[in-house]
């Protein structure tokens, strides 16, 4: 069944490599798959041509939205089968789920996205704004007094966090977990060893989410109280960092990726 990868290798991500990660993770697919890879701005034309769709390092979605919209509603349109499969409740639904998380009283820094709300927010010196649209802290602001239109941004207290640390599944499996040690430095990470409490926190968004297939980065922040707290539930094309993981390590994971493909594809036929 060939599929169509959808990537942008020239995307400047800070600290990541979109191009060396998609060409690797391809060249390893290719042996179980006819793969071709796509623009983003390309992959509503191309992807009649295919069996599946799976889009991967595709960069900010709001940097394209228009097309990306586009694409979308032409998939569900003509039923072409897309992974991550697009019922995801995380953000690639934008950013709503972090305040229904909050509301359903889950450990996430608690989110509200009108001012007039603030006294649900713990007292701080400082919170952090950003659009509600937006996405890799495009926006991002910190003010000790919120401001915005109701609706249209995202208020959250900015927490003093000791470090973030991303889970990564395929499907509901774990596949490993990697940390940032330096706050300062997002992407300089680390592999990082969860604990059975770690597994059962990043699992309970994985469950929330209801994806049957595909893969899913749980980024978190370790709070000043000890507690690990939601940042971003990412199942749209979360980046994975492959370069940094030993050999058995990425084994295992482009094992269970392709493992997870047959089965979505034989289940969506």
């Amino acid at each position: 069944m060939p599929l169509l990868y959808v990537t942008d290798l020239a995307y400047p991500a800070r600290g990541r490599r979109y191009g060396d990660e998609d060409v690797f993770l391809t060249s390893r697919l290719r042996e179980h798959f006819p793969i071709a890879l796509c623009h983003p701005l390309d992959a509503q034309a191309l992807m009649p041509g295919f069996d599946a769709v799976i889009v991967r390092n595709s960069g900010p979605v709001l940097h394209y939205q228009e097309a990306y919209d586009a694409f979308r509603a032409a998939a569900l349109a003509s039923g072409t089968r897309v992974y991550n499969p697009l019922t995801g409740r995380g953000d690639m639904a934008g950013k709503q789920y972090l305040l229904d998380l909050t509301e359903a009283g889950y450990p996430v820094i608690p989110t509200i996205d009108d001012p007039a709300r603030l006294a649900l927010l713990p007292d701080v010196p400082s919170y952090a704004v950003k659009p509600k649209q937006g996405a890799d802290s495009i926006g991002l602001t910190f003010t000790p007094h919120p401001a915005g239109p109701p609706g249209e941004i995202l208020i959250q207290p900015r927490i003093d966090f000791t470090y973030e640390v991303s889970f990564y599944f395929v499907d509901d499996a774990f596949q490993y977990a990697l940390y940032a040690p330096d706050p300062a430095r997002r992407w300089e990470l680390q592999p990082y060893e969860p604990t059975p409490a770690d597994l059962s926190f990043a699992r309970a968004f994985i469950e929330w989410n209801t994806l049957a297939h595909g893969i899913q980065r749980v980024d978190a922040c370790r709070a000043p109280s000890g507690e690990l707290l939601l940042v971003e539930l990412e199942d749209l094309n979360p980046y994975l960092s492959l370069d940094l993981l030993p050999a058995d390590v990425q084994d295992g994971f482009i094992t269970s990726l392709t493992e997870s493909l047959h089965s979505f594809l034989t289940a969506s036929a």
